[in-house]
């Protein structure tokens, strides 16, 4: 076989990063065999790290599947990095940002998911909320935010992120308000037309990456997955940042390759040709 230099380098990577929703789960709420399989053939020479928007317990369900348990995991989109049950990093919006966004969304009758370690609260039943259920295999507690602002409170809490959830319109009416008010303490992202993830500004994927770096290490030696726009920091400073074929646009566009979907398996496909141990 002809030496292929960008072939060589990719087997030279110590670390796999991946995003789940939307780039390695192949359905809404797991991955595949082939996934399983291709992951199992490299785990013992590189370290696999999942990296997501998803609570703790939404995330280790799929760790087992992939038989990675020993490795961390990023959680909240970096605001929580778990070593089994070590705390690695852990970083709160304050509540007083949270009560600010609560009061901007029920202008608008938006509802917030409210998410702090394996907790999660929400205020009522709905169709979104039923959808998270089911993908995520989690719970939540039904509770009024004030309620849980106030538990938290108590309890020295902060929230690793909130989840609005709202018609179109009204996310289109309240993302630049929300933008222009606390951009410079908040990241927000529209993970579709009816979602919004709020996340704290001074973590993200790739600061939480940088986290689990070992000595003489750099992101350099990352390889990452990802679809959205949370991971287009990531992408654009790993040493190879990979988009799946479902990517949003403005991902492609930063990304130095581009995979199938992840309904077919896109980051197993490119682990499968391009990952040589």
């Amino acid at each position: 076989m002809d030496f292929n230099p960008i072939e060589y380098a990719l087997m030279t990577y110590k670390i796999l990063c991946s995003d789940l929703d939307g780039t390695l789960l192949t359905y809404k709420d797991n991955v595949s065999e082939y996934t399983i399989n291709e992951i199992k053939r490299i785990r013992n020479h590189m370290r696999v790290v999942l990296v997501s928007a998803r609570m703790p317990k939404s995330m280790i369900y799929i760790q087992k599947s992939l038989g990675i348990e020993d490795q961390p995991i990023i959680c909240y989109n970096g605001a929580l990095v778990l070593n089994g049950k070590k705390e690695l990093s852990s970083t709160f919006i304050e509540l007083d940002l949270i009560e600010g966004i609560y009061k901007e969304a029920n202008k608008l009758d938006i509802k917030l998911g409210l998410y702090s370690g394996d907790e999660w609260y929400v205020e009522s039943d709905s169709e979104r909320v039923q959808k998270e259920i089911k993908y995520t295999k989690a719970l939540p507690q039904f509770r009024d935010t004030q309620l849980t602002l106030k538990d938290w409170y108590t309890r020295k809490l902060g929230g690793h992120k909130i989840m609005m959830m709202g018609k179109k319109e009204n996310m289109d009416t309240i993302f630049p308000i929300l933008s222009k008010t606390f951009s410079n303490t908040l990241n927000l992202y529209r993970s579709n037309d009816t979602l919004i993830e709020v996340a704290p500004k001074s973590v993200s994927k790739l600061t939480a990456i940088s986290l689990l770096l070992h000595p003489g290490e750099n992101l350099e030696d990352v390889i990452a997955f990802g679809d959205n726009y949370n991971d287009i920091e990531m992408l654009q400073h790993a040493g190879h940042g990979v988009a799946v074929g479902n990517a949003r646009e403005e991902v492609k566009e930063i990304s130095q390759a581009i995979t199938l979907k992840n309904t077919e398996d896109g980051v197993a496909h490119y682990i499968k040709q391009h990952l040589y141990i």
